[in-house]
């Protein structure tokens, strides 16, 4: 069985029945999105009651259309939306949430990323060029001798989560207990968890944020040159962070910082080895290499959907008719794999000129930290196929059973 047959779409009606759990979709769900943009690129997916969109232009669109929103007990209350109370296990998880980045709308949103801002912009970022560098030759140095290597724990974790624990100023020894905090984290975003799963997130929530508290504390007495500092200490109209959204953003920074890039890497250096590809010509020059990872980026992104609010009753151009409070799924990696936007959209094609892939979102909730992601993308890819020429695919690698954060499992390989 395909992806492509694991999935049941009734064009006319726009409806679409999609099992996220069958493996043949979610170890590769491009078939399935070009069975969904040839039928209904905008459809009722029947598991989920609620509207999903895999255009590119549509998804482009909606992601920066403000009557959409990524909360909505801002604009109205739960008894008003019908929306259960919140749940009593979920109280730390939730009260990190409560000030993230991620789901605050203006004006908290507009203050808040204001204040971090500075760190995350290109010229700033830049500037970490020849540590991430560094990082990568010393990590390689540890392995190269051993002719292989399970490269996500070792190499693609590595990186991200040692490059933005020191931006923040956090010890990079916590690395192993940040990464497992993010880990037990993450798996809420993700369709439908268990009570198990719940209940471990927010463990590790409370941990996470407990930790926090006790490095802020540090901060305060002895600032530093770190963004954690520069967070505690920056003003915006005579207001600072309080604590609540000082540990609430900073975990976002360790998870968001991290967690995606883990997977784009995974999933660069095994397209790259699939292909048939040079690496040497995808990396011969600063143009190749973006046009790779730019690449890498559409056609195997490693976050699939964000979902927003209707924050009033909305009728869009065709028809779909939302009432305030209705939830909407914008699908990135189907929209990185629209034919009306990407030529042959499921060929890996590095030399590819035709417009911005969508994998880090846009408008206002647009990532933060894609300036970072990009730049670790760009130094560590090179790195690695240069100092390791000969390297291939141990065997094919499985594949996370998680459609939110497209990723292996592991991926090894020898050389």
């Amino acid at each position: 069985m395909s992806a492509a047959s694991a999935i049941a779409i009734n064009g006319p009606a726009r409806r679409v029945s999609l099992d996220v759990r069958n493996p043949d979709f979610f170890r590769n769900p491009l078939p399935a999105y070009a069975a969904i943009h040839a039928q209904c690129p905008a459809f009722f997916w029947e598991e989920r009651q609620q509207w999903y969109f895999a255009g590119y232009d549509q998804v482009n669109g909606l992601l920066r259309d403000r009557r959409f929103g990524r909360q909505i007990l801002h604009v109205a209350t739960r008894d008003e939306l019908g929306m259960p109370e919140p749940k009593p296990h979920l109280k730390d998880f939730d009260a990190l949430e409560a000030h993230s980045l991620l789901e605050l709308e203006p004006p908290a949103h507009t203050r808040l990323r204001t204040l971090v801002n500075r760190a995350f912009v290109s010229r700033q970022i830049e500037q970490l060029r020849p540590e991430i560098a560094a990082l990568s030759h010393a990590v390689i140095d540890g392995f190269e001798k051993g002719g292989e290597v399970e490269l996500l724990k070792t190499y693609a974790e590595t990186i991200p989560v040692t490059i933005i624990a020191r931006m923040l100023g956090i010890p990079t020894e916590a690395a192993p207990r940040l990464l497992d905090w993010s880990h037990r984290m993450v798996k809420m975003y993700v369709f439908n968890p268990s009570f198990e799963t719940e209940l471990d997130a927010n463990q590790a929530s409370a941990e996470f944020a407990d930790y926090l508290k006790g490095i802020i504390a540090k901060k305060r007495v002895r600032p530093a040159d770190d963004l954690l500092t520069h967070m505690i200490t920056a003003e915006k109209d005579g207001e600072r962070l309080s604590d609540a959204e000082l540990i609430s953003t900073t975990v976002l920074l360790l998870n968001a910082g991290h967690e995606a890039t883990v997977h784009q890497i995974g999933n660069a250096v095994c397209t790259i080895l699939r292909s048939g590809f040079a690496p040497a010509e995808l990396f011969a020059s600063e143009d190749a290499t973006e046009r790779t990872v730019e690449e890498c980026l559409r056609f195997a992104a490693p976050l699939h959907i964000f979902e927003r609010y209707a924050l009033t009753d909305i009728e869009l151009e065709d028809g779909i008719a939302l009432k305030k409070g209705d939830k909407i799924g914008l699908m990135l990696g189907a929209a990185n794999v629209d034919p009306r936007k990407f030529s042959a959209p499921g060929t890996f094609r590095p030399d590819r000129d035709e417009g911005a892939n969508l994998s880090f979102g846009a408008g206002l909730h647009f990532c933060i930290g894609a300036p970072l992601a990009r730049l670790e993308l760009k130094v560590s890819l090179p790195i690695l196929f240069e100092r390791l020429p000969g390297m291939r695919l141990r065997h094919e690698p499985p594949v996370k059973d998680s459609f939110h954060f497209h990723g292996l499992e592991r991926l090894d390989l020898v050389w």
